[in-house]
């Protein structure tokens, strides 16, 4: 899976958007103008070590990194979508788009691509979701789809400290 993030702002937001990516196995990749420095400390503390089990492309625009991906499928997550992420049906070199955190996607995007565009259901009254949440929300309902490719689907207590600690029962 392929996650694209169009100018984001917070630089928190990626860093936990490339730990998710580093989790699955997904690529990132950046639509600049970003709205920080890739060397930013809060980026690189919320993917914490993660950095070196992503891949990650920054792009000059989204109609530079469209035309090196022809024939790839894009799913655009806004809250002007008119349907619901559950609805589509995803593949495993697909592209989910997400907006900056302030504007979502430009207008100008949407309506052009109208009938791939996806949105997460929520209250009315409620204007979004965080964007690490949105990313982490569509993402593992397209890798459910597919089975959870190259994922592991079981924990194991190995290396636990105290595996007679009265708090294992809960767990």
């Amino acid at each position: 899976m392929h996650i694209v993030l169009y100018a984001p702002e917070i630089p928190q937001n990626t860093g936990n958007i490339a730990r998710t990516c580093a989790a699955t196995g997904s690529v990132l990749h950046l639509i600049e103008p970003l709205g920080f420095e890739l060397s930013d400390k809060y980026l690189k503390r919320a993917g914490l070590d993660y950095w070196h089990l992503m891949e990650l492309h920054v792009h000059p625009n989204f109609d530079i990194m469209m035309r090196e991906y022809p024939g790839a499928a894009y799913h655009f997550a806004t809250t002007k979508a008119p349907r619901g992420y559950h609805e589509a049906t995803y593949g495993p070199d697909d592209f989910l788009v997400f907006g900056c955190e302030t504007k979502g996607l430009p207008e100008s995007l949407l309506s052009r691509v109208y009938d791939r565009c996806i949105r997460i259901p929520m209250r009315q009254e409620a204007r979004s979701l965080n964007l690490s949440n949105s990313v982490a929300i569509v993402l593992y309902e397209a890798l459910r789809q597919q089975g959870f490719p190259g994922l592991c689907d079981h924990g194991s207590l190995t290396g636990r400290k105290d595996p007679a600690s009265p708090w294992m029962d809960y767990v």
